[in-house]
């Protein structure tokens, strides 16, 4: 979305006022003032690089470019007396799946040159301001309020996602069928056609762990599927205590994420490609790649070490392919050459089976450090922060374990449910003591006690599922959740502490972000949102509030909640903006005084509104 700055200082100049005024007039002609009533808003104004709609955070709320340039640093987003508008526009139609920075016709006209060989047309590429959409997309013809979970795991409205053309491709592998007006997921995929569950069970016994149970007594909980369809897999390890991050781009198979999130399964739109993945080092104690399609021998194994950075001393790869079983000559070569680089990475065979080949990442540097020299793929440089994700290079190297990690021979980490509440071992790596994290668990632990008082009018026990924490700290409001059905995706800002790593430690997800830039999902795949002193911390940044607002109502479905969390200046500007978002106040009030932390913040909760265009309910019809 556009990130103009929003300059909240009054006009000096006649001139000035009446310019703005006359633009501002000729907006709400153009787009006829209610979206409700707007049957061609769409059509005239999404073209990329339509100068209407370029700027929206100045050139309709006040502002303009030279003033902009001259504004005081200290003046403040959120003061003044904006001009607000009665409605904003709407995005075309075509647009209900609009994802900003993943979007492939920004690509095409853009001409941007990318090698295709390594994936890059699949990675963000956000669009500069004046090619930015700034409306509101509308949910397709016929949108319903999502079947809720946990029946949701086996059945979607198709009306919400209607794509079929994977239940057609993937017809024999059980992936998906369409029955009247819903797409059912029998839990099948590539390599499970007899179901994930049993797929799932499978691997634990290869691994010899209690029960068949891939949990093995609380020691994995997080869990990296790469390239993961609908997120079958992902589903039902969810039962087992094991929380996956199921992870595919936008290709070929191009809604497959949306699937995902439909369903209430947590997933991410996201490619191995030339970027590090938006993961912290040791996240996932297992990465798993069923028929992913991923050639990992590329550019001197690039891709397999990634996931090494990504997995936890003794983590596994789960890698069910033909190369693992097949006895055809390439696959025999592919296997071969895959056997001799993992070795080289220190991976050992932990099991093999059938179609299934699980390896497993050492514990210590030991095996590092008996290698021959010259052995490759390399050790990382010592100047190379593992944790650095946000628009970095993967590099092929090996990222070695600290001293203190190599002594310890594991994570630290304590079986799940236990390490959600005990003090994460990086948590020293911040310079925080264990009190200061036992206190902020209490702290959340009473402010979502709190949100869910403030909600319960409004909601059932099932009414929530997908939740996303915009500013996560910690984890600590996805910990206070754990009592309740739901999962939450926890962002860290890239520009803040890489706290990341101790919610992975916590048997938490996540993924860091930019909020400056649109998120890499499809739109209305949140329940809620929370937003704690999200928008003051834009106080900082060169990039609009307005635009966060149109981007989080992309991220939310109808029918869905925002918590607000912060100062009254904001939530007095949120405020102006309710009747153009077609938003409802749900509740307001101060925040807890029991502690000093939260000041002067208040809370405040927006439901957002089930609306459609002109155009989507002749549809419909």
């Amino acid at each position: 979305m556009s990130r103009g700055r929003s300059d909240g200082s009054q006009k000096k100049r006649l001139v000035a006022s009446i310019c703005v005024v006359t633009i501002f007039l000729g907006f709400l002609y153009v787009y006829g003032g209610s979206i409700f009533g707007s049957q061609n808003s769409g059509s005239s104004a999404l073209q990329y690089g339509s100068e209407s709609l370029k700027r929206l955070g100045s050139s309709y709320l006040g502002g303009d470019d030279d003033t902009d340039a001259k504004q005081d640093e200290s003046s403040s987003k959120f003061g003044g007396d904006e001009i607000v508008p009665k409605s904003f526009p709407v995005c075309d139609d075509r647009h209900s799946e609009l994802i900003p920075c993943l979007d492939r016709h920004l690509i095409y006209q853009m001409r941007m040159k990318l090698d295709l060989s390594v994936m890059e047309h699949y990675e963000r590429h956000c669009p500069s301001a004046e090619r930015k959409f700034n409306c509101l997309i509308p949910p397709p013809p016929g949108y319903k309020v999502p079947i809720k979970w946990p029946q949701s795991r086996d059945e979607v409205w198709k009306a919400n996602i209607p794509h079929t053309h994977l239940a057609k491709e993937k017809s024999d592998q059980n992936w998906m069928v369409v029955k009247g007006e819903k797409i059912v997921f029998p839990g099948g995929g590539t390599h499970f056609h007899y179901g994930a569950d049993k797929y799932i069970a499978a691997i634990a016994n290869m691994l010899n762990f209690s029960n068949d149970n891939l949990n093995d007594e609380g020691r994995l909980r997080t869990v990296l599927d790469v390239g993961c369809g609908v997120a079958s897999f992902g589903a039902y390890l969810l039962s087992s205590d094991i929380i996956a991050m199921s992870l595919a781009p936008n290709d070929v198979h191009q809604n497959q994420i949306q699937f995902a999130l439909e369903r209430g399964i947590p997933a991410y739109l996201g490619v191995l490609g030339t970027k590090r993945l938006p993961y912290p080092s040791r996240s996932f104690e297992l990465a798993h790649c069923s028929r992913c399609r991923i050639d990992w021998l590329q550019r001197d194994g690039i891709l397999l070490l990634e996931l090494d950075r990504l997995l936890r001393p003794g983590g596994y790869f789960a890698y069910s392919s033909p190369e693992a079983y097949a006895q055809d000559e390439e696959d025999l070569k592919i296997w071969r050459e895959m056997s001799d680089l993992v070795g080289r990475m220190c991976w050992r065979i932990a099991s093999k089976r059938n179609q299934t080949v699980i390896w497993q990442k050492p514990l210590t540097n030991d095996c590092y450090r008996d290698r021959e020299p010259g052995t490759h793929p390399p050790l990382c440089q010592s100047d190379d922060d593992p944790d650095a994700v946000w628009g970095v290079n993967m590099e092929a190297c090996i990222t070695p374990y600290s001293e203190h990690d190599n002594e310890v021979k594991g994570s630290g980490l304590s079986p799940w449910p236990v390490r959600l509440t005990s003090p994460p071992p990086r948590l020293a790596d911040f310079g925080y003591s264990n009190d200061m994290f036992e206190k902020d668990t209490e702290l959340w632990q009473r402010r979502v006690e709190k949100y869910w008082n403030l909600l319960s009018p409004k909601i059932k026990s099932n009414t929530i599922r997908n939740i996303m924490d915009m500013k996560a700290n910690m984890g600590s409001f996805a910990a206070a959740l754990r009592g309740k059905d739901v999962w939450v995706m926890n962002v860290v800002p890239q520009d803040g502490l890489n706290t990341l790593k101790l919610i992975y430690d916590r048997g938490l997800i996540g993924s860091t972000h930019d909020w400056c830039e649109g998120y890499s999902t499809y739109p209305r795949t949140y329940d809620l949102l929370h937003a704690w002193t999200v928008f003051s911390d834009l106080e900082k940044k060169d990039c609009s509030p307005e635009d966060l607002l149109i981007e989080m109502d992309r991220l939310l479905r109808p029918t869905g909640f925002i918590i607000f969390h912060d100062k009254q200046p904001v939530v007095d500007f949120i405020k102006k903006y309710l009747s153009a978002l077609h938003w409802e106040v749900v509740a307001t009030t101060e925040s807890s005084s029991e502690s000093d932390q939260d000041g002067d913040e208040v809370v405040f909760i927006i439901q957002k509104k089930l609306w459609f265009t002109a155009e989507s309910l002749r549809d419909t019809e």
